[in-house]
């Protein structure tokens, strides 16, 4: 039988007042790390803006320094040594600092401050070699660029991307090939320095030279989901994930790798989320494309605290799975779902119960939603924990992360920068 909390008590659900102001200052969504980090780059690119010579050569080296910060932060190689380097302090730290240390994650602000500040720089390079008289066929290809990275970083802003993810992921991904393009052609013809875009273009090719077409044995539990199982000589560790697509040029998506210990291999959880993953359930495909390699996700900032508590709605248990399983750390699972046997199978739910026995999963169509931010809170002083790892829905998850965090208590989920 699936194990259900009842609804707290009030006594039990109560939040602590909030911190006070000082405190949560930093804490406010504006403040995060993920727009200090894009602020920092700003401002960096500010003091150069007034201690350096502005020349075309000057301002086109500074645009190719920050687009390659842009890109190399995105890099899946730099993304788990950064994860390593984060996690590799020991939990005997101050909370304090390990709770900063979590945030790396938040890497994505630096790509956001290079992308804007490259920009910024290369607009004004073809500006001043404009006013310079260079030559017709170098404006060309120039001018071409700048509109190249004003339709990215167009659709690249929140609303947009969200609504039109599609699109964003189509411009960034020719518009970004053909940008790289004639930024080689101009460096040819203005014989410029190539070492960075030489950077730049590996970097982007790499996660493509490792493209390939796998199989796939896809079991549906329900019409709501499917696990997708995988078996081609990768076993990945627990929290990473793995890009997959059925037609490589169009679109791909991320998901939780869950890898089972002492079997090779992994799983996928894909619930149906739109019309990608609802043709992948329905059609259950026999192969799929995969490329790079497995990446950390944000809940491999586990390892920096003693004890976490797991929060989890609907296919967030996904990427929550490999890390119970793992038990790196002590844990507590709160998972709210609808109908979790029926929906998830009876496999699944019994796996997770047997490694997480006082697990709280919250039957939504019995019990309604529960408050998210009050449950967590409520289980996170029952198991003395040091902090929570919401994966869920982007609303939820920020009103889970800071409405715990202004209250004091560590508390992390993904920030949908990509």
């Amino acid at each position: 039988m699936t194990s259900t909390l009842p609804a707290p008590l009030p006594t039990q659900t109560s939040l602590p007042p909030p911190t006070a102001w000082w405190r949560r200052f930093g804490k406010h969504p504006l403040l995060m790390h993920y727009n200090r980090l894009a602020a920092l780059v700003i401002a960096a690119n500010l003091v150069l803006l007034a201690t350096v010579p502005i020349t075309p050569a000057t301002t086109a080296d500074l645009a190719m320094a920050n687009v390659a910060l842009a890109v190399v932060i995105r890099q899946q190689y730099v993304i788990n040594l950064l994860f390593r380097l984060a996690t590799s302090v020991p939990t005997s730290w101050p909370l304090r600092l390990r709770w900063t240390l979590a945030k790396v994650y938040h890497f994505g602000g630096l790509h956001v401050g290079g992308t804007i500040a490259g920009s910024l720089w290369f607009t004004t390079s073809v500006v001043l070699l404009t006013v310079d008289g260079t030559r017709p066929a170098v404006l060309a290809v120039s001018y071409t660029v700048v509109a190249l990275l004003g339709a990215m970083i167009a659709t690249a802003v929140p609303p947009v991307r969200s609504r039109r993810h599609d699109i964003f992921e189509r411009v960034h991904r020719f518009g970004g090939w053909a940008a790289l393009a004639l930024l080689w052609t101009q460096t040819m013809l203005l014989g410029a320095s190539w070492w960075l875009l030489a950077v730049i273009t590996a970097s982007i090719a790499l996660p493509w030279v490792r493209l390939r077409r796998v199989r796939v044995r896809i079991e549906r539990p329900s019409a709501h989901v499917v696990l997708a199982r995988f078996d081609h000589g990768v076993t990945p560790f627990a929290g990473s994930s793995t890009a997959i697509s059925r037609h490589p040029l169009l679109e791909w998506h991320s998901f939780a790798n869950v890898p089972a210990p002492g079997q090779s291999g992994f799983r996928l959880t894909i619930s149906r989320a739109g019309d990608w993953t609802g043709k992948l359930i329905d059609d259950q495909p026999e192969t799929l494309w995969v490329k790079g390699i497995t990446t950390a996700g944000v809940a491999n900032i586990e390892t920096l605290f003693t004890r976490v508590v797991y929060v989890a709605t609907g296919s967030g248990i996904g990427p929550c799975l490999p890390h119970l399983l793992a038990e790196q750390v002590p844990s507590r699972l709160v998972w709210a779902t609808r109908d979790p046997r029926v929906t998830y199978g009876d496999a699944l739910v019994d796996e997770i119960l047997a490694v997480q026995p006082n697990a709280t999963i919250w039957d939504t169509s019995r019990n309604g939603k529960p408050d998210m931010v009050a449950l967590a809170h409520a289980v996170y002083r029952e198991f003395d924990a040091e902090a929570v790892i919401c994966i869920s829905n982007k609303k939820l998850t920020w009103q889970v992360v800071h409405g715990l965090e202004r209250r004091g208590i560590p508390a992390y989920g993904a920030i949908w920068d990509s």
